[in-house]
């Protein structure tokens, strides 16, 4: 029998080649870190320091901007709002998501294939094409009804909800086929209904996929613009839109802007490096059967 040749060993490569990836990486990795060095280094810098031509060595550091974006702008009650919103949406579209995924996964029905293509067709249309039409939605169902969307968290929630669920349905379709129909199967052998085999088999499987859905729906509500600037008055605005309130007419208070983004990502990075395995291990399922 032929013996296998051994694969080269990564001490065997060139050292051409590894000083190359060496330098590369080093290269990509100034490249990301640059534009977070100028944050950190703008939000511990005064005011009179920041307006002028940037100083990559800065000469003095002050924590006071940190405290002063709290009082300068209602930043509290934005990361309130922010929070609130995020979670609800969050929570609504992985609860549906799993439904919905887990039907389309395991039965089969009139319309399935009709049902899955739409859902995926709706992430090819850009996201401010269905600005004008939520909006008159809203104003519609406020006027015939008197329930208040615009302008409101459940109206933000409710358009949030439009983008992150169809991705999330399509996910998890992908995730729940990659796991054997067999346990299923025995579930119910073990008098499961289809319920009991969803919650106590199906979902504890499932759970990278669940997570990398969570982390995708909270943070598309997390950083959003757009809508939460049309949607929100300022009792509902969130901190993506609270932070343009540190630019006024006369100034704008560049290292507290620096200092309320970097508080800002805090929650994002934090949750990101929490969940890095369950969300690798979530958007790597179904690529490979």
């Amino acid at each position: 029998m032929p013996r296998i040749p051994d694969r080269p060993s990564p001490m065997a490569q060139p050292k051409s080649f590894l000083w190359t990836r060496r330098i590369v990486l080093t290269l990509l990795l100034a490249f990301v870190l640059t534009p977070v060095y100028v944050m950190l280094s703008s939000s511990l810098k005064n005011l009179q320091d920041v307006q002028g031509s940037f100083k990559w060595i800065p000469k003095g550091l002050t924590f006071r901007p940190y405290v002063d974006i709290w009082k300068t702008v209602p930043l509290a009650h934005y990361f309130m709002n922010s929070l609130i919103v995020s979670v609800s949406a969050t929570v609504f579209s992985v609860v549906v998501a799993i439904f919905a995924a887990y039907g389309v996964s395991r039965y089969r029905f009139a319309g399935r294939k009709v049902f899955t293509v739409t859902v995926l067709s709706t992430q090819m249309f850009p996201g401010i094409l269905f600005l004008l039409p939520l909006y008159l939605i809203f104003v519609n169902i406020g006027n015939s009804t008197g329930i208040t969307l615009n302008g409101s968290r459940l109206g933000l929630i409710i358009t949030y909800l439009t983008f992150s669920l169809p991705f999330s349905i399509w996910m998890l379709v992908g995730y729940f086929d990659s796991i054997p129909r067999d346990l299923d199967e025995a579930a119910k052998v073990d008098g499961c209904g289809p319920f009991g085999a969803l919650f106590r088999v199906v979902v504890p499987a499932a759970i990278p996929g669940i997570v990398a859905v969570s982390v995708y729906a909270f943070m598309t509500a997390w950083g959003e613009v757009l809508f939460a600037s049309v949607m929100t008055n300022s009792s509902t605005r969130t901190l993506a839109v609270g932070l343009r309130e540190y630019a006024t007419q006369n100034d704008v208070y560049w290292n507290q802007v620096m200092a309320a983004a970097l508080v800002v990502s805090v929650p994002v990075v934090a949750g990101f490096l929490l969940l890095q395995r369950y969300l690798v291990a979530g958007l790597t399922a179904g690529a490979v059967k």
